[in-house]
C-alpha cells in the first residue's frame, strides 16, 4: 500500500496492516518507534494480542539534557500491557552526529542513514529502530519481524525484515514493504 503523503494521518492505517500482516505472516514481532508515547497509545487501542511488540523511544536526551519525552506513568503503562520499552543511542546517529556537529564533515553511519532516506523516513526509522532493538536484545537476531517508521510524529512505514547487529548493519535485510508513503 502507498499512501499519498507521508505523515501521522497514516497511523492507523499502518498499524492495522502491520497487524494484519503479521497474524497472516505468522510473524512474532513488531517494532514500534515514539517519541511522545502516542503511537503505542494508538497500538494498543488494537487487538494486539498473540504479537510480541517492542516500543523504541528516543534517546534520553534527545530534545533536552538528561530527560526522556515520554512521561514515566505511560511507560509503566505499556510495560504493563507486555510491550517491551527500548530507550539507547539511536545507531544511525549518535556518537558520530555528535563528531560531525563539533567538526563538520560526514561519517559512514550517517551516509547508512541518507541512503535510507531515499525511501523514506520511515524507511530509515523502521531500519534504525529494529538494530536498536536486537542491540538491545529485545528481538532475535535475523528473524522475521515487522517495524515501523514514521515522517515526523506517526507512523507512516511498515516493513519485513530480518535485523543484524549495529556492527554489522549493513548484513539487515529488508524483505518486503508492506507500506510507505510516495515520495
Amino acid at each position: 500500500m502507498y499512501f499519498e503523503k507521508p505523515g501521522k494521518q497514516n497511523t492507523k492505517d499502518t498499524l492495522e496492516s502491520a497487524l494484519k500482516t503479521a497474524r497472516k505472516r505468522s510473524i512474532k514481532t513488531i517494532v514500534v518507534p515514539t517519541s511522545t508515547g502516542n503511537t503505542i497509545e494508538e497500538l494498543i487501542k488494537l487487538d494486539i494480542y498473540g504479537i510480541n511488540i517492542v516500543c523504541v523511544t528516543h534517546v534520553n536526551g534527545f530534545k533536552e539534557p538528561g530527560v526522556q519525552e515520554i512521561s514515566t506513568e505511560k511507560l509503566e503503562l505499556f510495560k504493563s500491557r507486555g510491550i517491551k520499552v527500548v530507550t539507547t543511542t539511536h545507531v544511525l546517529s549518535g556518537a558520530e552526529r555528535g563528531l560531525s556537529r563539533k567538526f563538520g564533515g560526514v561519517n559512514p553511519v550517517e551516509i547508512i542513514a541518507y541512503s535510507l532516506r531515499m525511501l523514506g523516513q520511515g524507511t530509515k526509522g523502521a531500519v534504525e529502530i529494529a538494530v536498536m532493538a536486537l542491540d538491545s536484545g529485545a528481538i532475535g537476531y535475523m528473524e522475521p519481524i515487522i517495524a515501523l517508521g514514521g515522517t515526523g510524529l506517526g507512523v507512516d512505514t511498515a516493513i519485513i525484515m530480518r535485523t543484524s547487529h549495529g556492527s554489522n548493519i549493513l548484513d539487515c535485510k529488508i524483505d518486503e514493504f508492506i507500506c510507505k508513503p510516495s515520495l
